[in-house]
């Protein structure tokens, strides 16, 4: 029978003829999922999670808000201390270019024995500590997350010395300003954040008989797909979640086309499927996809996709879940059922174990832009 109303809701992606059929039914535990989560791509309900929100338009100095505390902000509070700098004939980072500062090298002069250097890279972070505080105030005089006890910071900013400065220090401010929202640093690296979190997307029926699943994560510089195992044998623990494969393309370099895109990413999940087979692991003919942008139903995108590879996804005339279907109709002999949502919710939802305690908790994202989320969790299971 559960394969039967599988195959129903994937016949009927909106579901809606479907509760009438599962109420004739006997109600199984599996059954009550699939009407708490239905099967559509960028869902509301999920079944641990109910998404209030994501992609928030509140303003901001610079336009949304997100546009007041992303990479390119910090990079400008840089270049700030850097022209003062030069106004007295000196540059502690050696007229490098700003667009040659990767996270790597700034880490780097954080160590460093020029004090100069290192006080122009603190100053930066303080400078935009201040704006990402400021951010997160006007976030929470909002209605929808008023209520917020938790954040959890993800992005490629996260990740290094300076990332992890930068969070430390908004603490402190928000501490100081009387605010009570713990900031929570991803716990994962931030390329499996945002693979990770497409497990949760999932009911947790259509795990069964399974050990993994395909994940996607789309930015504005990176795509990246991988393996993630949820599982060995029979027993599943989705908190132990890892991913054990993946393919990194830094498309930013070789500015593709939209369908050159959708092409090499196809090329990339097939070769993790070998990858998969190889190791022998129960693949699910599943694939979860994290993508900027709001997420219709149909799995179209309507508004934030401007820095996605090629450009144009938010065209009327097209559909990446579909696309991809034509390319990967099938996992294993089976179909295989694409679910997408927005990356800033994929990468929230992989820090589920560390949110289980609290009830209202969201994500913020610093890349390329600001992405963000905000979640009410359906049970909380205090510590």
């Amino acid at each position: 029978m559960e394969h039967l109303v599988f195959a129903l809701r994937y016949l009927l992606p909106f579901h809606g003829l479907l509760p009438t059929f599962e109420a004739s039914m006997a109600k199984t535990k599996s059954q009550k999922q699939l009407e708490t989560a239905p099967l559509i791509h960028g869902a509301a309900e999920l079944s641990s999670v109910t998404v209030d929100d994501y992609s928030s338009k509140l303003r901001g100095r610079n336009g949304f808000l997100g546009d007041d505390a992303n990479k390119a902000t910090f990079i400008s509070k840089l270049e700030e201390l850097r022209k003062v700098q030069r106004t007295h004939g000196m540059d502690p980072l050696k007229d490098m270019p700003a667009d040659k500062l990767s996270k790597k090298k700034i880490d780097a002069l954080l160590v460093g024995e020029d004090v100069e250097a290192v006080a122009v890279v603190m100053g930066a972070i303080e400078g935009f500590a201040h704006d990402f505080a400021g951010v997160i105030e006007k976030f929470v005089q909002d209605s929808v997350w008023s209520k917020t006890e938790r954040i959890v910071i993800g992005g490629g900013f996260r990740q290094g010395r300076v990332g992890e400065l930068t969070i430390a220090r908004t603490q402190i401010l928000l501490n100081a300003s009387g605010m009570d929202i713990k900031l929570l640093p991803t716990i994962h690296h931030a390329d499996e954040a945002g693979l990770i979190g497409a497990v949760y997307l999932m009911p947790d029926w259509m795990l069964n008989g399974h050990e993994a699943i395909l994940a996607v994560d789309i930015g504005g510089t990176n795509v990246r797909a991988g393996i993630v195992e949820f599982g060995k044998g029979k027993k599943r623990n989705l908190d132990e979640t890892r991913v054990t494969d993946s393919i990194l393309w830094r498309h930013a370099d070789d500015e593709p086309s939209r369908t050159a895109t959708i092409s090499r990413l196809a090329a990339m999940l097939g070769e993790l499927v070998e990858k998969a087979k190889a190791a022998r692991l129960r693949l699910a003919p599943l694939i979860g996809i994290g993508c900027p942008g709001v997420i219709e139903a149909d799995g179209s995108i309507t508004r934030g996709g401007q820095n996605l590879p090629g450009g144009n996804w938010e065209s009327d005339h097209f559909n990446l879940p579909r696309e991809l279907k034509k390319a990967i109709p099938n996992i294993g002999g089976d179909d295989i059922f694409i679910i997408m949502h927005n990356d800033a919710v994929v990468q929230g939802l992989s820090q589920m174990p560390q949110v289980r305690d609290v009830s209202s908790w969201a994500a913020l994202t610093i890349g390329t832009g600001l992405g963000n989320a905000h979640f009410t969790n359906r049970t909380v299971k205090k510590k």
